[in-house]
C-alpha cells in the first residue's frame, strides 16, 4: 500500500524525463510513495500565450490531477522552477500534504505572486540562479518557515541533483 501520491511537475521547456523530476520520482517510490510526471510540453509550446507558455491551463491541468489524486491517499506536489510555481499555486486549490520546490520563481507575469498553502514546504534554490534571484526566494520561504537548501548552483541546479533528492527524501520522511 502507498503512503500517498507524489505529483512531480517539470519546469518550462523540459519534460517528465527531465533529471530533477525522475530523480524525485526514484526517491518517491523507494520510500513508498505512488507517483506521476505529468507532461506539459504541449503547454509551453503555446508560445502565442505568454513566453513561458499557457501557464493558467499548467496550473489548471495540476489541479485536476492533484483532485483526481486525494482518492490515493495524501498528495505532495513537486516541481522544479515553472513548475514549482504551479505546485504552490495549486496547493491553494486541492488538499495536499506537503510541497517540495526546486527553484521557485516569486512572480510569474500576469499570474498571482507565489503563494501556498501553510504545508509542510521545502525549498531548494540557488545562489546564482540567472533568473529568479536568491534574495526574494529566501525572504518567501522565510515568511513561511519553510526548510531551505541553498547551493552554489545556477537555475538549472544541474550539479545539485543528488542534495535535492536527499531533500525530498527528508520531506516525505517528515509526513
Amino acid at each position: 500500500m502507498s503512503r500517498g501520491h507524489c505529483i512531480l511537475s517539470h519546469g518550462f521547456e523540459s519534460g517528465p524525463e527531465a533529471t530533477k523530476v525522475t530523480a524525485l520520482a526514484d526517491v518517491a517510490e523507494r520510500l513508498g510513495w505512488s507517483h506521476e510526471r505529468p507532461d506539459y510540453t504541449d503547454l509551453d509550446a503555446l508560445h502565442a500565450v505568454s513566453r513561458v507558455g499557457d501557464v493558467p491551463a499548467r496550473l489548471q491541468r495540476l489541479v485536476a490531477l492533484a483532485s483526481d489524486a486525494a482518492a490515493r491517499g495524501p498528495v505532495v506536489l513537486a516541481g522544479s522552477s515553472l513548475g514549482a510555481y504551479i505546485s504552490a499555486i495549486a496547493s491553494l486549490r486541492v488538499d495536499v500534504r506537503g510541497l517540495f520546490l526546486m527553484v521557485p520563481p516569486t512572480t510569474m507575469g500576469p499570474m498571482p505572486a507565489l503563494d501556498a498553502a501553510a504545508v509542510p514546504t521545502s525549498v531548494v534554490h540557488a545562489w546564482h540562479d540567472e533568473l529568479i534571484p536568491a534574495s526574494e526566494v529566501i525572504a518567501w520561504a522565510s515568511a513561511r518557515s519553510a526548510s531551505l537548501l541553498l547551493v552554489n548552483d545556477g537555475h538549472r541546479l544541474n550539479d545539485h541533483v543528488a542534495e535535492s533528492a536527499a531533500a525530498f527524501d527528508a520531506l516525505l520522511r517528515r509526513l
